[in-house]
């Protein structure tokens, strides 16, 4: 394989994942959307930020999807766990009155 074939199979590799990077983002703000419309529900219904029940069910149900996807389902715990954290946050600055 010449360097030029390299060169654009590296680069068609590199344009997909630039798209799959931007589908995440995007797939990521919708999450974040839906999540600050939850916390201000919560919030009006007088629930607690944090659900840790349904975080339990949540994150046994995607370690199983990642291991049926072929994914590290200890990468995905952790990303998971990222972004509830990150949510749970949203909810506590909303529940103090936070306009998010």
């Amino acid at each position: 394989m010449s360097a030029d074939q390299h060169d654009e199979t590296l680069a068609a590799f590199r344009a997909s994942i630039d798209n799959i990077d931007a589908a995440l983002v995007h797939l990521l703000a919708e999450r974040f959307k839906i999540t600050k419309a939850v916390g201000r529900y919560k919030r009006e219904a007088d629930l607690a930020p944090a659900d840790p029940g349904r975080e339990e069910m949540q994150l046994a149900r995607l370690r199983t999807l990642a291991e049926q996807s072929g994914l590290d389902p200890v990468f995905t715990e952790k990303f998971i766990k990222f972004v509830v954290a990150e949510v749970i946050n949203h909810h506590q600055r909303i529940a103090e009155g936070e306009q998010l």
